[in-house]
């Protein structure tokens, strides 16, 4: 999944992120938040939801559906699981346990720029599509280059440069067809620790006009294009 080894990630992620106890409580909340605000419109609480790469759950954890997966290439994500949700640990972009057309809401969060390369982004792409149910959602969320800059190079573990249109065209190559294309959304990170208050994030996700000064990060929906 990811072109460093899950030693590697942790430890950058010990340098990246706040080692402050209360950041990961603070993070859960902000996940809460973003779901309720937002992602939740696009998941019915009978769906059948998968993370691919869900570090510490926070997504699922936050989602009310019937069925909750998660994957992950680290093992000890699965600690951090609410109970009833599914883990599954993979060091590969295939999910041989995940039965074709089965799945009605994908979600991946800033992971395409882990990749190695772009034949990797292809194939990962067209493995979520056969996951798909014919009327499911593929939601991606991830950091836009067009808006962070140089910026994106700050982290250790990001490989592959990644703007709306770029990702628009990476779809298209498996037959995924945009239907909602956000290109500046959340802001870039929460790298060092910030922790914003929770009434500011609600505050954000009802005023897009904020996401135009602030966004950094693309927010896409797609469907199978033969719906």
């Amino acid at each position: 999944m990811s072109a460093l080894g899950p030693r590697d990630v942790d430890a950058a992620y010990a340098v990246r992120f706040s080692g402050d106890p209360r950041f990961q409580p603070w993070r859960s909340a902000m996940w809460r938040v973003l779901v309720e605000g937002w992602f939740s419109r696009w998941i019915a609480e009978d769906a059948v939801v998968l993370d691919f790469g869900c570090g510490n759950g926070e997504f699922l954890n936050a989602v009310t559906a019937a069925r909750r997966v998660g994957v992950d290439f680290r093992s000890s994500r699965a600690r951090g699981l609410d109970a009833g949700v599914e883990f599954i640990c993979s060091d590969d972009f295939l999910l041989p346990t995940i039965e074709s057309g089965s799945v009605d809401v994908v979600f991946c969060s800033n992971l395409l720029e882990h990749l190695p390369d772009r034949e990797t982004v292809v194939a990962f792409l067209g493995e979520l599509r056969r996951v798909m149910r014919p009327e499911g959602r593929l939601l991606i969320l991830g950091p836009n280059i067009r808006y962070t800059g140089n910026a994106y190079w700050d982290f250790f573990d990001h490989l592959i440069p990644f703007t709306h249109h770029t990702l628009r065209e990476a779809l298209a190559t498996v037959s995924l067809e945009v239907e909602t294309m956000v290109p500046r959304f959340l802001p870039y990170t929460t790298a060092g620790g910030r922790r914003f208050p929770l009434w500011l994030i609600r505050a954000y996700l009802r005023f897009p006009l904020a996401w135009r000064l602030f966004g950094a990060q693309f927010f896409c929906v797609s469907r199978l294009d033969d719906c």
